[in-house]
């Protein structure tokens, strides 16, 4: 990944999300965003809508993070007998995607954010935030930082054309070719991703 093939700093509107039916008609994901914009991705942002426990799918050589957005959460039951819970109270859920599990839904339908990478190509954070008045980002050459409203309204602010933010979109920040700042003012809960590419030296 390179400064020149990165995304352009753009805001992502909840609406304008692509909501598919999983195969095994056990819920939804709208796809956020992906880069590059190919089967084969770097890195990957959704959301889940789950309806009913069913097997996650696997993805070998992929990391995996996971935030409940609405619901009482699940239960990740792993084949070699881990479990771990994404419920109200947690913050982010990490795992391999190589790893064969079950989500078991705690009590009804859950929505959850789900950050993807592979390993091998990037580097990935996430961070759950509170947004109370300014905050500032500082984008250097060669990395991605994303903001996902969770709750509340933004507006950026300066020459960068972004404008408002409001519960559900996303935006994607990157360098103009050197350091770029990217100041948001608002009130509410956010996340913040910052995405850095391997050298493939």
């Amino acid at each position: 990944m390179t400064a020149m093939s990165m995304p352009t700093a753009v805001v992502l509107h909840a609406e304008d999300y692509q909501r598919m039916r999983w195969k095994n008609g056990a819920g939804w994901t709208s796809e956020v965003f992906r880069f590059p914009d190919a089967d084969d991705w770097g890195w990957r942002l959704s959301i889940a809508e789950v309806e009913t426990d069913a097997p996650f799918s696997t993805f070998p050589g992929v990391d995996r993070a996971l935030v409940l957005l609405e619901g009482n959460g699940m239960r990740l039951r792993f084949d070699d007998g881990d479990t771990r819970e994404l419920l109200p109270s947690s913050n982010v859920l990490c795992f391999s995607g190589e790893r064969p599990l079950v989500g078991q839904l705690v009590d009804g339908p859950s929505r959850d954010f789900n950050l993807m990478w592979k390993r091998d190509r990037v580097d990935a954070q996430l961070w759950r935030r509170q947004l109370v008045g300014a905050m500032v980002l500082f984008a250097d050459p060669g990395e991605i930082w994303v903001v996902h409203m969770l709750s509340g309204m933004a507006h950026f602010s300066g020459s960068t054309g972004l404008g408002g933010m409001e519960s559900g979109d996303t935006a994607i920040l990157r360098s103009h070719g050197a350091r770029t700042r990217f100041a948001l003012d608002g009130d509410g809960e956010l996340l913040l991703i910052r995405v850095v590419g391997r050298d493939e030296t």
